[in-house]
């Protein structure tokens, strides 16, 4: 009898992928959940996180560079949750409910920095 998590030969791509995941969840420095302090809800992040998968799988972007699910704790609960980059921290706020004020100021600031 074996145990679940135990393997008996480890494949030097498992090796390889395993680190780059975690590598890549090192340069995520955003939490979906911190867009709750920026007044939106649970209903509009996940909303937006599937939205911005979307996006990101839609325009060729490795998802798991930008997005890496994670467990986290807000006050005595544990909550699913999302690390970001930079850039997926973007795409969820693209693909936010613009009627959100700081989503439709972030919007419009980055339409203005394109422009310029």
């Amino acid at each position: 009898m074996e145990m679940a998590i135990f393997r008996r030969d480890y494949h030097t791509a498992d090796s390889i992928v395993h680190f780059m995941d975690f590598y890549n969840s090192m340069q995520m420095k955003y939490l979906a959940s911190d867009l709750l302090n920026k007044g939106l809800s649970p209903n509009n992040i996940s909303d937006a996180f599937t939205r911005a998968i979307k996006v990101a799988k839609s325009s060729g972007i490795d998802v798991r560079k930008h997005f890496r699910p994670v467990f986290s704790g807000i006050g005595s609960e544990i909550i699913s949750d999302c690390k970001l980059s930079r850039l997926g921290y973007g795409l969820v706020l693209l693909n936010a409910d613009a009627k959100i004020s700081v989503v439709a100021l972030w919007q419009v600031d980055i339409l203005n920095k394109f422009f310029e």
